[in-house]
């Protein structure tokens, strides 16, 4: 990346001090945990240099909210005047990335690590890696609790597939324990499943939010509308963003992406709105290869934002 440019007063986002170094019992209102699975991946992926090429996106950017002459609650960010918020007044803390993730030695790894880290912050947003490490963060952020738990996948595909791969978390979390019936799935698209799988999905009682469903509705009252579902049981609810959900113009660093998908804004809305409601704890952002992505960088540029957009949504609780 080029050399970015320094002034006082434009402070950059990113850069958060390391969560191991935190004073003892020091409160923190997200933590970021990279989580660098590839190895079961069904399509060719890089997707472990993702975690680090986010951190080095966040860095573009400033951690403050714009005025609108929209009411701040009617866009997202909590109740008061529209004025400029800075989201560097939250408390961030950044716990590195989890060695060697894939397999159940790692999958262990990656759940000791995500429940150390909810022990001091409000919530956790996992950045991927492919979409197998939705197991071990929400089973570590759940904390074993899956009478209760939820799950919201930003998802084209069901991820029901048989086997271990980025294309079975959502079934493997069934196995697991996680009743389906409190599992919401928006962006399902065309032409991306087999009709086997969304047999499985109706079958299971999974939820299933349409990408074409999307077209015309409000995305805060969709993303509301599968919280309630998900959050039924009164547990926590682990938010899945596969980007790979978006349209390829704005994911090509996906590879699973496909033309019609979500737009950058849509992804954007539908995460904050999530992180906006407590039930969320937790969150993961996966499928991008950055060593594939645009030369701009956009889809993983666009994984930056969503890490904004989720801190947004916690700013909104306050």
């Amino acid at each position: 990346m080029s050399t970015l440019s320094h002034d006082p007063l434009w402070p950059r986002a990113g850069g958060w001090p390391p969560l191991n170094e935190l004073e003892p019992g020091a409160a923190v209102d997200l933590a970021i945990l990279g989580v660098p699975a590839w190895r079961t991946s069904l399509s060719p992926t890089n997707a472990h240099a993702t975690p680090a090429a986010i951190r080095t996106a966040l860095l573009r950017y400033s951690p403050a909210l714009m005025p609108d002459r929209r009411p701040a609650v009617d866009r997202g960010i909590g109740a008061g005047a529209s004025d400029p918020i800075d989201l560097g007044e939250l408390r961030v803390a950044d716990a590195g990335d989890i060695d060697e993730p894939d397999g159940p030695e790692g999958e262990a790894r990656t759940i000791a690590a995500v429940s150390s880290a909810l022990d001091l912050a409000t919530a956790l947003i996992a950045l991927g890696g492919d979409n197998s490490v939705t197991v071990a963060t929400a089973l570590g952020a759940w904390g074993g609790d899956l009478a209760t738990a939820g799950l919201v996948t930003i998802d084209a595909h069901y991820d029901l597939r048989d086997g271990v791969s980025n294309g079975s978390p959502v079934r493997r979390l069934v196995e697991a324990g996680l009743d389906p019936r409190r599992i919401v799935q928006i962006g399902i698209a065309d032409f991306a499943n087999s009709a086997a799988y969304a047999r499985r999905a109706a079958d299971l009682g999974i939820t299933v939010i349409h990408r074409d469903e999307l077209h015309g509705r409000d995305l805060a009252g969709v993303m509301a509308e599968a919280i309630e579902i998900a959050g039924a049981a009164g547990g926590p609810v682990h938010l899945d963003v596969d980007v790979d959900a978006c349209d390829r113009s704005v994911a090509p660093g996906c590879p699973a992406s496909v033309p019609g998908g979500l737009a950058a804004w849509e992804l954007r809305a539908l995460v904050r709105a999530a992180a906006s409601d407590a039930r969320v704890r937790s969150a993961d952002l996966v499928e991008i290869d950055a060593t594939a992505d645009a030369t701009d960088g956009r889809t993983v540029r666009l994984a930056a934002l969503c890490v904004l957009e989720f801190a947004a949504g916690l700013r909104a609780r306050a």
